[in-house]
């Protein structure tokens, strides 16, 4: 065959080559041999079975939360999607200091905060501050994907869920009898440096999940610290202390006393402690969790999962509320030590 014919052949068949990989999804290139996860956390601290005697509720609704995220992923949805279909559960849920359970702060309102991130692409989304929007969560992922932003808080951050078409609600939908019971206790006990003991728990929820294109995803939603003061923000709503997602290394979400978390850049931690260190996932979770923040006095804990499908759960309180969920169909729920 002549040069030129040869030539001619050659590079046809490498501009089909390149014309099919671009109509290829993207996400097929990771593929994890349809295999999918999904992880839950529904806060850390004093929990115990003496001091949960309703932990039947919590068991039911972190199941319910966890089968509603499963079934997105069986469906083909996204790691995002699951994300968030499943916290919006929770955070419908009076059981969880997100949403509608969300806490008071020293003013007697609610102020809620969310973020999400992509594995595949490190975009991610938060909102701060937020009081009339239902679910802080739908309205962080659309931060990421309507806005050239990653974070937008209070009135702004309202504006552009109205704007967008998510559900506003009167801030009064937030107000809950047990949480206001437990904020007048609180109020009266504590000063702005010390928290009643029997109510230290942070209900902060969290969700991390592996869908079948081999992506990973990561969001977590609070209603913050009982009694917070001046505004304060915790680690909920900032990427790489409460929340991160990298396909190439992990999808962590955190929950515990927050100012802990931002200091030690927790979620995004972990991704460097595997990435640049060679920590497995294990690993990397408890030396964070055990060696670095206990000894600090930060309470708390995390769920992350690694784009293999290994995953961890380590918590330094007397309990926290956790779980996962995979493509086998099992579904667990844990809720002490």
């Amino acid at each position: 065959m002549p040069l030129k014919q040869t030539i001619v052949k050659f590079s046809i068949g490498i501009l089909f080559i390149f014309l099919i990989s671009s109509f290829y999804p993207l996400y097929s290139q990771t593929a994890s041999n349809g295999k999918y996860l999904l992880l839950i956390h529904g806060g850390a601290g004093n929990i115990t079975i003496k001091n949960l005697p309703d932990s039947a509720l919590y068991k039911e609704k972190l199941t319910e939360a966890l089968q509603k995220g499963l079934d997105t992923l069986k469906k083909g949805g996204t790691s995002l999607d699951a994300v968030v279909v499943t916290i919006k559960i929770l955070e419908d849920s009076p059981l969880f200091n997100a949403g509608k359970g969300a806490v008071f702060n020293n003013d007697g309102k609610n102020e809620m905060d969310a973020s999400i991130m992509d594995g595949k692409t490190l975009k991610a989304g938060a909102v701060a501050g937020v009081t009339t929007i239902k679910n802080p969560i739908t309205a962080a992922r659309v931060v990421m994907e309507k806005t050239s932003h990653v974070m937008l808080m209070g009135n702004g951050a309202e504006k552009l869920a109205k704007e967008q078409g998510l559900e506003i609600v009167d801030p009064s939908y937030f107000f809950d009898q047990k949480r206001w019971n437990q904020y007048l206790i609180n109020k009266e006990k504590s000063s702005l440096n010390t928290i009643d003991s029997t109510l230290k728990k942070y209900g902060t929820v969290g969700v991390v999940a592996l869908d079948m294109y081999g992506n990973l995803a990561a969001g977590t939603s609070t209603g913050g610290t009982m009694n917070k003061k001046y505004g304060r923000i915790g680690d909920s709503p900032i990427i790489g202390a409460g929340t991160y997602a990298d396909n190439n290394t992990c999808a962590v979400s955190c929950t515990g006393t927050g100012e802990y978390f931002i200091r030690n850049v927790v979620a995004y931690d972990m991704a460097a402690l595997m990435k640049y260190k060679g920590f497995t996932i294990k690993q990397a979770g408890d030396y964070i969790v055990y060696d670095k923040l206990k000894p600090q006095g930060g309470d708390g804990g995390l769920i992350a999962i690694d784009k293999n499908g290994n995953f961890t759960m380590p918590f330094n309180t007397s309990g926290m509320f956790r779980g996962y969920a995979n493509s086998d169909g099992e579904i667990n729920i844990f809720l002490f030590k």
